[in-house]
This record gives C-alpha cells, structure tokens and sequence, in this order.
C-alpha cells in the first residue's frame, strides 16, 4: 500500500532529520523544509526516490506559500498525509533580564510560525468543506517544557505552552473534517546541542543569576544522561501518524512515569521546591 507524503518542517538535524529517515524507511515520501538548500543533499543522496527539499524560512510568508505551490506539484493531486510542525528554537535565561527582541525571536518561530506553517498547509489536509483531499494529521512536536517550566527556560516553555494550547484547539476544531491532531513532547534528545550550550555566551553572569549560570556544565551533564535519541521520537511521532486512534499526547522522556507524576499529581509549590532547592543550595555556599 503507497502511502501519502508526509511535510516535515526543520529536518536538518535532531528530531526532523530522524523522523524523515524513520518515515521514508517505512516507505512514506517525504518533502523537508529546510532554510539552506545545502542542508538537504545528505537526505536526497541517501532518498533519492522519497525525499524531496523545500525551502522556507517558518518566519517568512512569502517563502511559505511558494512552498505550498511546490508541495502541491509534488503529492500531484494527493495531498498530504501529514504535517509534521519540527522546526523551532531555543532562547533561555531570566526573565527578570531577557530582552524583549529574544523573547519576540522565540515566539516568532516557535509559535506564530508554527500558526503560518499551519494555516498555510491545511487545505492539503482536507480542512475545507468538499476537500478532494482525505483527512490527513497534524502533528506538533512540542516539549516536556510545554508542561513544566524550569528556571531559566521560561522563554522557551513559555512558546512550548503555547505549541499546546494551539494544539487543543486545532484537534477540536479540525475534527470536523476528520482530521487528528497530536502532539509530541520530548525531554532531552541525544543530539550536538549539549556542545553547542557549553560553548555559548553566558550574557546573564553578571546578574543576580549568575550562580546558576556557574552550574551550567553540571545542569548540562545531568540533561545529557537523561537525553534520549531523536529515534525514539520518531517512533512516537509514527505512533502518531498511524494509529487509529492515536493519542493526543505522547510524553517522551527517559523519567517518564516521574515526569508524568509531577504534572498530574504534585501541587505547584511542590514542584516550586523541587526545582529550585538545588540553585538555593548552591547560592549558599
């Protein structure tokens, strides 16, 4: 049985990458979004008959519906089976400090692109009424951080919060025209990110926070040895995308009956105290 292609956003590398390596192993086309055109050729060498690149910028209108266009001359009259909303980014530091350009960055890409990714691509879903399209499914990979905030991530969890909010809404809705919306949330991935924050600038060491920032490597190792690999995400997320009836989140984490324990069942003072107690402990010494 052939399947309909699947449009994956942000599939350079992580999550995106390996979902698209996971799908087109199963048989499904793929068409990635990318913002350079040289980050797909290592996909398109490797699928040369299933994967096919656009390229947009999720901030860019313009870029968004030319895409549309080429999506349409790829599924040739097929439409999409899926949407796969991957792209996003990562801003993190106090709130009492961070700049509002930062916070206007997350949310542009992580929210109000997602929103025009979205709206752009659902026809090719089946949301409009005598669509000669078959439902197909949205998928918005979301985070751990769109339940749970930790100091110095408001920023992102604050955009992840969002991705389900946006999330519930879209699966009540789009109901109507049979389409499943789900979303992902992962912990840690396993990926090139935990070198990346090592070697960044630390803008807010100068500021009251800065002995958080003084734990940075310690925070990092711990986040690596809980990191799980973007393969397992990619299972999930075809869960997701073949289930009959999928669900409407899939937390996946290394800790996930913890994860889940805090998020059902512990007050929010509770959960106050066990992210904090260890920054009070270390300020004090």
């Amino acid at each position: 049985m052939s399947h309909r292609a699947v449009l994956i956003t942000g599939v350079s590398t992580g999550i995106g990458k390996a979902t698209a390596q996971y799908l087109m192993n199963k048989g499904y086309p793929v068409i990635g979004s990318v913002r350079k055109e040289e980050d797909a050729a290592q996909l398109s060498a490797e699928y040369p008959n299933l994967f096919h690149t656009v390229i947009f910028d999720v901030r860019n209108e313009e870029q968004i519906q030319s895409a549309v266009r080429i999506v349409e001359k790829i599924t040739n009259g097929e439409g999409l089976g899926a949407l796969i909303n991957n792209a996003g980014v990562a801003v993190s530091g106090p709130m009492q400090y961070v700049k509002s350009e930062y916070m206007r960055y997350q949310m542009d890409v992580n929210v109000h692109g997602l929103i025009s990714v979205t709206q752009s691509f659902l026809p090719l879903l089946g949301a409009q009424n005598g669509s000669p399209y078959p439902p197909g499914r949205l998928i918005n990979v979301s985070s751990v951080s769109g339940r749970l905030t930790r100091m110095m991530m408001g920023p992102y969890s604050a955009s992840k919060y969002a991705v389900e909010a946006l999330s519930d809404a879209w699966r009540r809705e789009l109901s109507l025209f049979g389409i499943k919306v789900v979303i992902i949330e992962p912990g840690p991935i396993d990926t090139e990110i935990w070198e990346k924050a090592r070697s960044e600038e630390q803008p807010y060491m100068d500021t009251e926070y800065g002995f958080i920032l003084e734990q940075r490597e310690k925070i990092i190792k711990q986040n690596e040895e809980m990191a799980i690999s973007a393969h397992k995400v990619a299972q999930s997320i075809y869960s997701g995308l073949t289930k009959k009836r999928p669900k409407t989140r899939y937390l996946v984490t290394g800790k996930k009956i913890l994860i889940q324990s805090i998020i059902k069942y512990f007050p929010d003072r509770w959960v106050d105290y066990l992210f904090t107690m260890p920054m009070r402990k270390a300020n004090k010494k």
